[in-house]
Formats: C-alpha cells, sequence, structure tokens
C-alpha cells in the first residue's frame, strides 16, 4: 500500500470515528475518568478536563430524550438551585462583580444532570471511581513523603505539615471517603470468602485512616467518620456484627488516642479554642464559626422569606463589623462556613427549601443495594454532614466531589433500574 493509500485510510477511519456515536461516548468515558483522577491534586485539571467532557457529549446528544432527562426531580432540583442564585442577583445591593462571583459556586451543580444522563447509558462508570480512590492512595503515600521531605510539597504559600497540595481540609474529605466507601467491597468479598482481596484493600483503607491520625488530622472528619461508619453498620450489618466492630474500632481509636500526639492536639484544639474565643474573642476557627452563625442567623431573621440577594453576605458583614482586626466580631467573610447558613442569608427560605430538597431527592435515588447506590448513599451524607462546619456543597474541591459521586454513582443506579425489566423478561 502507497504512503498516499495509507493517508487516505487514516483520514477515513478517523472520519467514521468521529461519526460514531459509541467513539464519543468512550471518549467521555476517558475524560470523566481524568477528572475524577486530577481531582485530589488540580483545580486547573479538572476544569479542563470537565469543560472537554462537556464539549464531547455535544455531537451525539439526543436533545429529545435530555430534555425529557431534565424533568427528573434529581436533576431539576440542582437546577433550580443554579437558577435561584441567578435570579437572586436581581435584588441583591451588592456590587455586580459581587453578585456573579457568588453565583459561580452554583455553575458545577449543571453538570450533575449531564453526568446523569450520561452514566446511565454508559458501563464505564467504576472507571470513574477507580481512577479517584487510586489518585488518593497516591496523594497518601505522596503525604507520609513530605512529612519527612518538607521541601517536595508543592502546595503554594508555604509549608503546611503532610499536604503537598491544596489543604487539609479537602485532602481529609478525600481519604475519609474512600476509606469509608471501601467498607462495602470489603464486607461483600469477605462473603464470597475472597480473602486476599479483601486483605488488600482493607489494607488500604486502613492506610488512609492511619494517616489522618497521624499525619493529618481533620477536624471536621473526626465528627463524620463516626457518621458515615454508622450509616454503613444500620445498612449493611447484624446487630451482632454491629456490636464487635463497634468494640474493635473502639479499640483501634484508643490506641490512635495513646500513641498519635498530632491527633491529641487536634482533639484538644475544641476546647482550648472555644475557650479563647469565650474569654478573649479571639478569631480561632471554632470562635470564628461561632460568630458567623450568630450574625448569619441574624440577617436570615432580616429577611426570611428571599433572603438579601445573592452575594450580599460579604456586605452585611462589613456593616456589623465591630471591634480590631485580632477580634472575631471584627472579621469580615463572604462565607459564614454553614452550606443552610450561606444559603439563607443570600435567598431566604425558599433556597434552604431547594437546597434540603436536593440532598433529600439524592438521598432516596441511592436507597437499593449494590456499591453504586453505597458510593452514592455515602457522597450525598458526607456532604450534608461536612456542611454543618463549611459551605461544602458551594466549594471547588468538596463541591466536585458531590457532583462527580451523585452524577456517575446516580447515572449507574438510573441505568441498572432502566434495565432490570428487560433482565427479568430474559430469564422467564
Amino acid at each position: 500500500m502507497t504512503a498516499l493509500a495509507q493517508r487516505e485510510s487514516t483520514i477515513a477511519l478517523l472520519q467514521r470515528r468521529l461519526r460514531s456515536p459509541a467513539a464519543w461516548s468512550e471518549t467521555v468515558d476517558v475524560l470523566a475518568v481524568l477528572t475524577a483522577a486530577s481531582l485530589p491534586w488540580s483545580t486547573s485539571l479538572v476544569a479542563i478536563f470537565n469543560a472537554m467532557m462537556l464539549v464531547c457529549m455535544v455531537p451525539f446528544l439526543d436533545l429529545k430524550a435530555f430534555l425529557q432527562h431534565l424533568k427528573r426531580p434529581v436533576c431539576a432540583a440542582p437546577i433550580a438551585l443554579f437558577l435561584l442564585a441567578l435570579v437572586g442577583t436581581l435584588w441583591s445591593d451588592a456590587a455586580w462583580g459581587a453578585r456573579l462571583y457568588a453565583v459561580n459556586p452554583t455553575v458545577k451543580l449543571l453538570v450533575l444532570p449531564i453526568l446523569l444522563y450520561h452514566f446511565q447509558r454508559s458501563s464505564r462508570g467504576h472507571w470513574v471511581f477507580i481512577a479517584f480512590l487510586v489518585s488518593c492512595a497516591l496523594l497518601a503515600m505522596a503525604s507520609w513523603l513530605v512529612i519527612f521531605y518538607p521541601n517536595l510539597t508543592i502546595k503554594p504559600g508555604g509549608i503546611e505539615r503532610g499536604i503537598i497540595v491544596k489543604n487539609h481540609i479537602d485532602q481529609g474529605q478525600e481519604f475519609t471517603l474512600c476509606a469509608v466507601v471501601l467498607a462495602y467491597p470489603v464486607a461483600m468479598l469477605l462473603r464470597k470468602k475472597r480473602y486476599w482481596l479483601a486483605g488488600l484493600l482493607t489494607a488500604l483503607a486502613v492506610s488512609f485512616f492511619a494517616n489522618m491520625a497521624f499525619v493529618v488530622v481533620s477536624r471536621t472528619a473526626l465528627v463524620t467518620v463516626p457518621i458515615m461508619l454508622a450509616v454503613f453498620a444500620l445498612l449493611h450489618l447484624r446487630c451482632r456484627s454491629i456490636l464487635l466492630i463497634a468494640a474493635g474500632l473502639l479499640a483501634i481509636a484508643l490506641l490512635a488516642w495513646q500513641v498519635s500526639p498530632q491527633l491529641r492536639r487536634t482533639a484538644d484544639t475544641f476546647s482550648s479554642d472555644y475557650e479563647l474565643y469565650k474569654e478573649r474573642g479571639a478569631p480561632t476557627s471554632i470562635g470564628l464559626r461561632l460568630e458567623f452563625w450568630r450574625k448569619s442567623l441574624g440577617f436570615f431573621a432580616e429577611a426570611p422569606i428571599n433572603g438579601h440577594g445573592t452575594g450580599a453576605t460579604r456586605r452585611l458583614f462589613e456593616q456589623v463589623a465591630i471591634g480590631g482586626s485580632d477580634k472575631a466580631s471584627g472579621e469580615v467573610i463572604g462565607n459564614p462556613h454553614n452550606q443552610t447558613l450561606n444559603v439563607a442569608v443570600q435567598w431566604g427560605v425558599i433556597g434552604i427549601i431547594i437546597l434540603y430538597a436536593t440532598w433529600i431527592l439524592h438521598l432516596l435515588l441511592f436507597r437499593g443495594d449494590g456499591l453504586a447506590n453505597w458510593i452514592g448513599l455515602l457522597v450525598v451524607v458526607q456532604n450534608i454532614f461536612t456542611s454543618l462546619f463549611n459551605s461544602h456543597l458551594f466549594d471547588f474541591h468538596e463541591g466536585w466531589m458531590y457532583v462527580l459521586g451523585v452524577g456517575v454513582a446516580g447515572g449507574m443506579v438510573i441505568g441498572a433500574r432502566r434495565d432490570a425489566p428487560k433482565v427479568g423478561e430474559a430469564g422467564s
């Protein structure tokens, strides 16, 4: 075959691939995998891969089916939250730059219905979760390495113990989710007597917990891990197993408490931060949160129905700021570090109803059994409880964990339920 003929054959093959919906679907799957793999490491790569993924969906998108899909309540609720943020700019008296900036955290919610649509048709959703798990495992290894060689960190703005990129809150969220998610496949493997693989996954889960106990201890993780483990126990274990595992976990926790100074120091900050705030008005982490919540409740009471409008939070804090910059009461912020209050201040009861409807609908989506249901359920549960202390649905990292987790797992669940009658008919 001549060089010209080979080139024409290659061009013809590329043209056929470009016209093939299957080829575009595979490309979207790969880009979703790359998005999940890059999430623990980079914000820029997440934005790039996600944009490419959305562009690659366009050529094979069935517009009629997609519009019908958007009518599902699990899709409509996050879209409604974005639209409320957009419409809320009309009654806000903040500068337009601040209003549009405050809309930005809700834009990612528009990707969630798109992922639900795609992964109910794709058979590669598990690739996304495996990529995230492997990426987090590599991050855990890097975290241990940074303990001994701090200058290896690539985190901008100075060295932080055990952090190579981003921050301890994001890292704690990732490791917590991965560690508790692994409980389900471990339990299933043990029932099938596949002990080697179960042992391998158990060791991986323990490595995540060990990192959180000895390297970077997140106070949010300390609160949410018991809740997430309790959800697993109630759903998947018998009473006797729950008691045995609870006793084992308690013993492990006591051992970790004894041998980990980092864990004890982090736990001690709960009381010490509160005392410093109450006695001196010091801007400690807990003190600032209490101050933000107290003031936010007052802002909500001033406009309980539709709130003060998108982006109004910082201006409200500026108006009530008192004292010097070293005092908690003088701190000015645009985020009250509580998802409900963040929504309530800007959009009132209307926003709270849409926010809680979103969470509840997504919880109900994952009522069944299976790994996809377990992952999706745990993502929602984690987001709900960590949002007591942060605005994690609107934060970049935790928000994308929610969008990817619910979008991919939810798509897999919807697709399985859609195909279930066909499987039954085939066996009849």
